[in-house]
């Protein structure tokens, strides 16, 4: 019998070209501040001239995830587009390194493979122009059904629900996990997305078992400026979620009950990919079999790993970390 997968996490395949940054360049160059914001391929090719010496890191936030999961000796599966270019190589290589399953779906033509430029400020706080490229023409057919029927638990990356074959392609990924007796669960991924997605993200929640959001990406989902009416919400909405509240750690919701860890106090040099190793290390605890609050613990200190250097996969030994969470 082919081995069970811990999780196996769908999004967007992309190189992350990282440098460091003054608040002048980003006001120089039309970068807004701390969001991550959508562009074509000219303005990528524009921005990375101007950008000062950089970093090419594989990225992309579920495949963040599935790298932390790998790196804690998680068994994960990454599905996501790249095409047969110099980045999808990149990428296929740096995931698989850190033992993660991943077979792509890997394009002859179109789009070239998505790239990040991600521009970190003094204050660590990061500003993401993105090109989608590639991972964006990721159609049903790219869902592994059999891949999928092996995996405990599903995530998907609200980054990607851009497009009406990639809505389809969710479903059809729900399904096949839930076929093969596992869970699913998403990340809303950014406040501006969950704009863009809040309908089809409420009509997703019946068919999750675990929602990862941000304190803001919550409050948008339910159009509130009052966190405890969105945590009301969310645990009538969905049997599990986990919200990150920056500084001031993460809760776990799961009905009535509530878990609140705090974060690891650590020197901020980085904050990208935070959100991602959170949820690499809250899922590590559930297949390890730990509570809500043990695995709240072992998201933090995932995070804290992550935003102690620039670049959103781990340097440190992550399992060890996870270990002592």
């Amino acid at each position: 019998m082919t081995e069970r997968l811990d999780v196996v996490a769908i999004g967007n395949a992309i190189v992350d070209v990282v440098a460091p940054v003054e608040d002048e360049f980003l006001r120089e160059n039309g970068v807004e501040k701390g969001v991550m914001t959508l562009i074509d391929q000219d303005r990528a090719a524009a921005l990375y001239a101007a950008m000062p010496q950089a970093r090419e890191i594989s990225g992309g936030s579920a495949a963040n995830t599935a790298a932390g999961l790998g790196a804690m000796g998680a068994r994960a599966g990454f599905v996501g587009r790249v095409r047969d270019d110099q980045l999808g190589r990149i990428f296929a290589h740096d995931i698989r390194a850190l033992g993660v399953h991943y077979d792509g779906p890997i394009a002859t033509e179109g789009a070239e493979t998505s790239r990040c430029l991600v521009l970190v400020s003094p204050d660590g706080e990061r500003s993401m122009s993105t090109f989608l490229g590639a991972s964006t023409e990721l159609v049903p057919s790219d869902i592994d059904e059999a891949l999928l029927a092996r995996a405990e638990w599903l995530y998907l990356e609200g980054y990607l629900y851009d497009t009406p074959e990639a809505k389809q392609a969710f479903a059809h990924a729900i399904r096949a996990v839930k076929a093969g007796g596992g869970r699913a669960s998403l990340t809303v991924s950014d406040p501006f997305c969950v704009e863009r997605h809040r309908a089809d993200f409420h009509r997703l929640l019946p068919e999750l078992d675990l929602l990862f959001a941000n304190r803001a990406e919550l409050l948008s989902l339910y159009q509130t400026e009052d966190l405890e009416t969105a945590l009301a919400a969310i645990a009538r909405d969905v049997p599990l979620a986990a919200i990150t509240l920056s500084g001031e750690g993460a809760i776990a919701v799961r009905g009535q009950a509530r878990a609140h860890v705090p974060a690891r106090k650590v020197r901020i040099v980085d904050t990208t990919g935070a959100g991602d190793l959170f949820a690499a290390g809250f899922l590590a605890g559930l297949v390890q079999g730990a509570d809500d609050a043990a695995s709240a613990r072992m998201g933090c200190a995932a995070a804290a790993e992550i935003i102690t250097h620039i670049g959103a996969r781990p340097e440190a030994d992550l399992a060890g970390i996870i270990a002592k969470a």
